[in-house]
């Protein structure tokens, strides 16, 4: 019976084996790898060749990061990358991981990089013959009634084998006695129970107990066994054991089930009487866990709860319970407890594979991070679902089961978002569902993604002429949003020329502070603006650059002496008349100072002054025309021949002039001056007068200085209000003119900015009419140091409220010129002052271009008079003496707003070039 029950049984392990090797082939299939192992090898053992057996190349262990992962807290087996093999780490015990379980697997799981990818290893734990069997108890005693009849059975403790199959307890032995047999109880789950049969009647008086050795044998090779003593005791009779209402009782519990809860109540009844009946409830086979998790009441059969159960620990108990009566008879009953999961346990979160920085412009969909996340607890309470907080800037993707890839779902922007926390929250479906947070932080590395910014989009910078060369004139600046390297900005100019000259020879920079600094001295005569580009490149690779125009406008210095060109001063060594008729009338204009000034705006202002008159009640010179007038009547007492001295100073600070003495001789013609001009003698009082005369005008315009510059300061610190005289005209009737730089910078002579309209028209009978109309209200009372009394006169006639000489005139009929007296075209000078000079730069420059067309158009023969060449275009009582040789041509600066004359070259008789005016600035074409 023994060698046929064994038969089958390798005839059911052959099978299983089978078995086994299909399904790890089917497993093969599909990528996963399968090996058998035996307990308890020793540590190093090989087991196989994972990098042969997944068609791998040694060598791409190490570099793709291979990973061997484990659920276990113990790691039991390792891969060595340096030759493929799975090897064993730690003591493989079956029984300490499956129990009682008839199969017992170890699941691995296998990662590998570049390209990513997962495989599963399955380790089945083959059993060996590592544990003999074990009696509940060494010592069992038995009470048997002398009155028990041969052939009763008597139940024993089993003995326990945790080995499965074969290495499990396969039988039984009984020392020999006549009286004992041994004999076998099958209960209805398979388990074996030794029984004693009573094979002859006992006799208490013969023999009161009996001493028996039970050995309990397993099928293992080599055999292993284990003996407990048996005492039989002679009682009494009592012919009832105990029993139990089922032979085995299955509880299912759950883990979070609290200490000293129920666990089921055992009720085994006798149904003998007194002490017979009396039972008492025990556990007979019992593991150490499990005993420290429950107790039972030895009375009323109660099993509770004594510790706290953990599903992911151990998920089932099995104990063997006795009931004994009073009599010493004893039946068992088998208690299997199921313990149930509770979702006890959060997911956990583990970081395999995370970049240290990811470059900002990384495309979409790169892999940041490789996640793995485990929950321990089963079924539902393990499903878990993982997304990403707070932000919309990555994404996650489930990989397999329980890995995820977080990868890039936008552009990346260091300047908008150094860094990020990323958080990863992960949630079990249980109820009530539990989470887990990780959160990490990645830095994004900075490209060279932005150009350098200036922080204007054009420069317009203002510099004096005269200036020391090295000077610095501004600082430009540029940002550049990138970090490092990449934001390091460096300036530099980029070549241009200037009137043919390199850019460089004028300015320079400071590449590092983006300074510029002029390279030599300017000069506002000679160049008057000019722009170049600077260009910002940052430091990256590959660089990055913008260029922003810079706008250098020179400004004006009064450093030109105003120059005299009628009478000329170069004709000293044969002296001009003018001649003045005796019928000459009080207001007969003799003659007019012409001057002009290189300088501009403010600097070319010029005054005219009496420096030295024979006669100062005679003569009057005009503060602003420079026109010579009769103040009375002519006597006989007058001297025929007098020379007085002019002086034409301009309105910069400070101040510079220069000197022409005019010869007056009073006749009705030339031929009756002529005897006594060469009668007169000369004095040397001639010479000290001049002395005299010149001291005492230098102490005047002193003190004419020192007065005008408290004046202006005062008036600086008054508001004054402008007449609106000429509100009525309509200031779009006449075209606006506007200077190339910005007149917004103070010279220091007068308050900018100051505007006017200079309007020049033709009336009914074609005589032009000029006029200043202001633009806005701005005091003009502090312009000019008025010294005229007629322009006084008329500024007080305008105004009822001027109270001070220094307020400004008005204009008046005195502007209206006749066609013989009127500049430009037609050669002939005004008649009267026409108030006070204009207020800027350009407007001046506009009078000046007036005079000088009228000076040159006389030189080249148009006047409308008739005059003849050279003659300015004046009436023939000026004298043939009056001629333009040595004046300089200042035709080619020359425009007249208002005017449809251009003036010409009058064929290049001049200069000796023909075909018009010569340029000399871009500046000066496009006034």
């Amino acid at each position: 019976m023994g060698d046929t029950t064994r038969h089958r049984r390798k005839q059911w392990q052959q099978i299983y084996q089978v078995f086994c090797i299909i399904f790890f082939f089917i497993d093969s299939i599909y990528g996963q790898l399968q090996y058998s192992v035996l307990e308890e090898m020793k540590r190093g053992s090989v087991i196989g060749n994972v990098a042969k057996d997944l068609g791998l190349n040694v060598d791409e262990l190490a570099k793709r990061k291979f990973q061997l992962i484990s659920k276990a807290k113990i790691r039991y087996l390792s891969v060595n990358l340096e030759t493929g093999d799975l090897f064993v780490s730690d003591r493989i015990d079956r029984e300490t991981l499956c129990g009682i379980k008839p199969n017992c697997f170890i699941n691995l799981e296998a990662v590998i990089e570049n390209p990513l990818n997962f495989y599963t290893i399955t380790i089945e734990i083959q059993d060996v013959n590592d544990n003999a069997p074990i009696f509940s108890e060494k010592h069992f005693e038995v009470e048997i009634s002398e009155v028990t009849l041969p052939g009763a059975r008597f139940a024993l403790g089993n003995a326990q084998d945790p080995d499965l199959g074969t290495n499990s307890i396969q039988s039984y032995t009984l020392s020999g006695n006549e009286n004992f047999g041994l004999g076998e109880k099958i209960t209805t789950d398979g388990r074996k129970y030794p029984e004693i049969i009573l094979e002859k009647s006992l006799d208490r008086e013969k023999q009161s107990f009996y001493e028996l050795i039970l050995t309990a044998l397993d099928g293992g090779n080599p055999q292993k066994s284990s003996t407990a003593k048996i005492k039989i005791i002679v009682q009494d009779f009592n012919d009832n054991l105990p029993k139990f209402n089922r032979d085995a009782y299955y509880i299912r519990l759950h883990e979070n089930a609290a200490i000293g809860s129920l666990v089921i109540q055992l009720n085994a009844t006798d149904e003998d009487e007194g002490s017979n009946a009396e039972i008492t409830y025990s556990f007979s086979h019992i593991s150490e866990d499990a005993h420290q998790l429950f107790s039972i009441d030895s009375i009323n059969g109660d099993i509770k709860v004594l510790g706290n159960l953990d599903y992911e620990i151990s998920d089932a108990y099995e104990m063997t319970v006795v009931a004994k009566d009073g009599g010493g008879h004893v039946t068992h009953c088998k208690v299997s407890i199921q313990v149930i999961d509770v979702n006890d346990n959060a997911p956990d979160i583990t970081i395999t594979s995370l970049s240290a920085s990811l470059p900002e412009d990384s495309p979409l969909g790169t892999v940041i991070a490789l996640l793995n996340v485990h929950d321990l607890d089963s079924e539902l309470n393990s499903e878990v679902t993982c997304h990403i907080s707070d932000t919309l800037a990555f994404q996650l993707i489930p990989s397999s089961s329980s890995y995820y890839k977080l990868v890039t779902a936008a552009n990346m922007d260091r300047e908008r978002n150094p860094s990020y926390n990323v958080t990863i929250q992960c949630m079990d479906n249980g109820s009530p569902p539990l989470s887990t947070n990780k959160t990490f932080q990645l830095n994004i590395s900075d490209v060279n993604d932005n150009a350098p910014v200036f922080e204007k989009m054009n420069y317009i910078l203002y510099i004096g002429e005269n200036n020391q060369p090295g000077t610095s004139i501004h600082k430009v600046h540029a940002t550049d949003l990138d970090c490092d390297e990449n934001g390091k900005v460096s300036f530099s100019i980029l070549s241009s020329n200037v009137e043919e000259i390199p850019v460089s020879s004028y300015i320079s920079i400071n590449s590092i502070s983006g300074v510029i600094y002029a390279q030599r001295s300017f000069d506002y005569e000679q160049l008057r603006e000019f722009q170049f580009q600077v260009m910002a490149k940052d430091s990256g690779s590959p660089p990055l650059s913008s260029n922003v125009t810079v706008r250098i406008c020179i400004i004006d210095k009064n450093d030109n002496a105003p120059k005299i060109l009628y009478p000329s001063p170069d004709t000293e060594g044969s002296p001009l008349f003018e001649f003045i008729p005796h019928s000459a009338e009080k207001g007969y204009l003799v003659t007019k100072v012409i001057a002009v000034d290189a300088d501009s705006g403010h600097n070319a202002w010029l005054s005219y002054h009496l420096l030295q008159v024979p006669d100062p009640t005679l003569f009057t010179i005009g503060h602003y025309t420079g026109e010579i007038k009769i103040v009375r009547d002519i006597q006989d007492t007058d001297t025929m021949r007098q020379t007085i001295v002019v002086l034409v100073k301009d309105n910069g600070v400070p101040s510079l002039s220069s000197t022409v003495s005019v010869q007056f001789v009073m006749a009705e013609n030339f031929q009756h001056v002529v005897p006594e001009i060469r009668k007169q003698p000369n004095t040397s009082n001639s010479s000290s007068n001049i002395t005299f005369y010149l001291v005492v005008s230098i102490a005047f315009i002193s003190i004419l200085f020192i007065a005008t510059v408290l004046i202006t300061l005062v008036l600086k610190c008054r508001k004054s209000n402008t007449p609106s005289t000429y509100g009525a005209y309509n200031r779009n009737v006449y075209p606006q003119f506007t200077l190339g730089c910005p007149s917004e910078i103070s010279d220091t002579s007068l308050p900018f900015p100051f505007s006017y309209d200079v309007c020049v028209t033709l009336d009914s009978k074609q005589n032009e009419i000029a006029y200043l109309k202001p633009v806005q209200n701005v005091p003009t009372d502090n312009l000019i140091d008025t010294e005229d009394p007629t322009a006084v006169n008329d500024s007080s006639n305008h105004n009822p409220n001027s109270s001070s000489i220094e307020q400004q005139a008005q204009p008046n009929a005195e502007w209206r010129f006749s066609q013989a007296q009127r500049p430009g075209p037609s050669g002939a000078q005004p008649t009267e002052e026409a108030g006070v000079w204009p207020n800027n730069q350009f407007e001046t420059e506009r009078l000046q271009a007036m005079i000088l067309a009228s000076a040159n158009e006389a030189a080249e023969g148009t006047s409308g008079l008739g005059g003849g060449t050279g003659t300015m275009g004046l009436s023939a009582r000026y004298g043939p003496q009056f001629t333009l040789q040595h004046v300089p041509d200042y035709r080619q600066n020359v425009y007249i707003p208002g005017s449809t004359l251009t003036p010409t070259n009058a064929g290049g008789k001049r200069d000796g070039k023909g075909g018009g005016n010569k340029k000399k600035s871009g500046k000066k074409d496009k006034k």
